[in-house]
């Protein structure tokens, strides 16, 4: 199989951790693209890497603070210098964390802001203009079900509701940013999206640390495989959206493939996905979140 993203160059941020950084970088290059990885830890990095260059692509290390301005504000140029012009940004680098809004710092919140909205913004401003130039271009913003509105009152007594002010006001400001672009882009051959994973996914901290939840989890590959969809999808129809991955895979049918794009991955296909949405629509409704998929947008009634 021609690999989707043959002759492509790729940057990802967040890609040192082994989670869903790393995850969409590897199944990048199972595609057939050339990838620039960044983020502050070297030795991650460097493993993210050799899961690269073992697929037969090339690889390049980005160490950056990526809170710092002027560290990331090299990576597109070097990135461009070593592998050519970025074809695919992919913005993964986060920095989260749930207290009330009345606890967070002015320093805790300009990082969060720094690392969640600006990094995007700034990533996206350097690469716009070679894609226009060559008409062509995929974007894709991760972000969080904490940027949705909490139903209410009454409230859910969950985490993105009773202490997700400020991750997520950065991911609702990281949607808004996202469809601004999109539209800017329209009709240019550039899609711009953004994808939230459906529930928990299960990154190797989490599995060590014990804290995923046997109803509200999804494996790495099913993020991987809808970024992968996005990123290949007609950027005429599939942009603008904040898509989420288990909604986007069904509607799309999309088959979930391991990280290699080799294997289907058993219990994660599209004709597993409705059970596992229903599943993990049911266990936040139980915590007061009603229909926490349907995203009608509040607004005041129409007079």
């Amino acid at each position: 199989m021609v690999g989707r993203c043959a002759g492509k160059v790729a940057l990802v941020t967040g890609a040192s951790r082994g989670g869903t950084g790393t995850a969409i970088a590897v199944r990048l290059a199972a595609e057939g693209a050339d990838v620039a990885i960044t983020a502050r830890n070297l030795a991650g990095l460097e493993e993210c890497r050799d899961r690269i260059t073992a697929l037969g692509r090339r690889c390049l290390v980005l160490p950056a603070e990526m809170a710092d301005p002027q560290a990331r504000g090299t990576l597109v140029e070097r990135t461009t210098g070593e592998l050519g012009p970025v074809d695919i940004l992919v913005n993964s680098a986060a920095t989260g964390g749930y207290k009330p809004f009345d606890q967070w710092s002015a320093d805790e919140l300009a990082l969060m802001m720094q690392v969640n909205v600006w990094v995007p913004w700034q990533l996206m401003t350097q690469v716009i203009g070679s894609m226009r130039e060559r008409s062509s271009g995929s974007i894709v913003n991760l972000t969080s079900f904490s940027g949705e509105y909490p139903p209410g009152p009454p409230f859910p007594i969950n985490r993105p509701s009773k202490s997700g002010a400020a991750y997520g006001s950065s991911k609702a400001a990281l949607n808004r940013l996202t469809i601004a672009v999109a539209s800017e882009c329209e009709g240019q051959g550039i899609s711009v999206n953004a994808l939230t994973p459906q529930a928990a996914i299960a990154t190797p901290a989490l599995m060590r640390a014990g804290g995923i939840d046997q109803v509200m989890f999804e494996p790495l590959e099913t993020m991987a495989e809808a970024a992968l969809a996005l990123i290949t999808g007609d950027p005429n129809v599939l942009t603008g959206r904040i898509a989420f991955s288990l909604q986007l895979l069904l509607e799309l049918q999309q088959p979930v493939h391991d990280l290699h794009g080799r294997d289907l991955v058993d219990g994660w296909q599209p004709s597993d996905l409705r059970a596992a949405i229903d599943g993990q629509a049911a266990n936040l409704a139980s915590r007061g979140w009603n229909a926490p998929y349907d995203f009608h947008r509040r607004s005041s009634p129409t007079p």
